[in-house]
């Protein structure tokens, strides 16, 4: 099951479960879509990966299936600075 991190790795900005700007690698590292597009150009800092949308856990199960309250975060390794 999907983590749903709360934050992007780079900026630190808040990326709440039903963000539509969440972007994740195979390995979940969570990104938003700025950082992606502008700093990483499409590839994870991480695993070298590519990026796809973070899916959007319903609502109804949030409670039953809580998101990731640990933030990660990673701001020299996310590349140049816009």
């Amino acid at each position: 099951m999907l983590e749903i991190r709360p934050n992007c790795e780079c900026c630190d900005a808040d990326l709440p479960p039903d963000s539509p700007d969440a972007m994740i690698c195979t390995f979940e590292c969570t990104f938003c879509r700025t950082c992606v597009d502008v700093r990483l150009h499409g590839v994870c800092p991480n695993c070298g990966g590519g990026f796809t949308a973070r899916p959007i856990r319903p609502a109804a199960l949030l409670d039953r299936y809580p998101a990731s309250t640990k933030r990660i975060l990673n701001p020299a390794g996310c590349g140049l600075a816009p």
